[in-house]
């Protein structure tokens, strides 16, 4: 699996610092850095600051021709992309940036036309923060684009990535089912070849339900003490197989009862993780914690960035 080619960031209209054009810079400077390390010469990655604008009022300008409306939205559309050429020139980086700008009504579906049409490989998206709180909210476009985008998409938040820091990758080792091993074994290979490229060392975590509390309440001959043992027992099992499989330490595995949100967001707090890699396949399991209303929790929560993949073979909904 190759690093990020080919890189599209979405541009936060309302502010100049850009976090995630920022990030995307500093993680192509890094890979550039780490294929000279090891003597490789990759592909020149290549990263599009991309914003999608659009205004109904223009629309609704009933007086005007339609060539009228088209000159129009054009400089809208020129006005922007002299805005983001500045921000890209204020940056001074050391990569190619191209900018691009679309008149588009839905903002999600302008970026995942975008990745449709240009193959690109990864999205970088900020998350907004609100002040107040210091809580992080993701907005109807976030959400839109982690279930259908059908790259990885990586969500930008304050959290600096250091030298010799930590990376979780948050599986599902407890399931049978061949697409939830498949989609583990992506996670783990993924967050390994980062963590050369941005120097961090990788844990591994997996949750696993307690007790349910109907069935202790309803049979009383029912061994709770037992069972979860079984069930801990299944998943330090399971994790540790699929740990030796790529050669990853048991010190950095992490098995814990409860609510997946719950088991990665204390593990991440503990470790000062700078990213959590997740996978998003659909509404069963430990993919529907994580892409559902829970999921809202586990990455809000969260005060690092998060990286989220798809299934090999995923078709978006928007593909045509």
């Amino acid at each position: 699996m190759e690093m990020y080619q080919n890189i599209l960031v979405v541009i936060d209209p309302v502010s100049d610092e850009q976090k995630a054009l920022k990030r995307a810079i500093d993680l192509v400077t890094r890979q550039r850095g780490n294929e000279v390390k090891e003597g490789k010469e990759g592909k020149v990655s290549k990263i599009t600051a991309f914003f999608s604008i659009f205004d109904f009022s223009y629309e609704m300008t009933t007086i005007l021709s339609h060539s009228e409306r088209d000159n129009m939205r054009q400089m809208v559309i020129d006005e922007k992309e002299k805005w983001l050429d500045g921000i890209i020139k204020s940056l001074s980086p050391s990569v190619s940036i191209s900018c691009k700008v679309v008149w588009h009504n839905r903002p999600y579906e302008a970026i995942v036309n975008q990745v449709l049409e240009h193959n690109f490989d990864l999205v970088v998206k900020g998350t907004h923060q609100h002040d107040k709180l210091k809580a992080v909210v993701f907005t109807p476009t976030d959400w839109h684009i982690l279930r259908k985008c059908p790259c990885p998409v990586l969500l930008v938040k304050e959290h600096e990535w250091p030298q010799n820091g930590n990376m979780i990758a948050a599986l599902n080792v407890g399931s049978d089912e061949q697409e939830h091993a498949s989609l583990n074994n992506k996670i783990t290979l993924q967050a390994k070849q980062l963590a050369k490229v941005i120097d961090a060392d990788v844990h591994l975590v997996n949750s696993y339900p307690g007790t349910p509390v109907n069935i202790a309440i309803e049979v009383p001959e029912f061994d709770a003490g037992e069972y979860n043992t079984v069930m801990l027992n299944h998943h330090q099992d399971a994790m540790k197989a699929h740990a030796e499989k790529f050669d990853i330490n048991s010190d950095h595995t992490h098995i814990g009862e409860g609510l997946p949100e719950t088991v990665i967001e204390q593990l991440a707090q503990e470790l000062d993780a700078e990213l959590v890699v997740l996978g998003t396949i659909g509404r069963t399991g430990l993919s529907a914690a994580l892409i559902g209303n829970t999921a809202e929790h586990v990455i809000d929560q969260l005060n690092c960035d998060v990286l989220a993949l798809k299934p090999d073979g995923y078709i978006s909904p928007l593909a045509s």
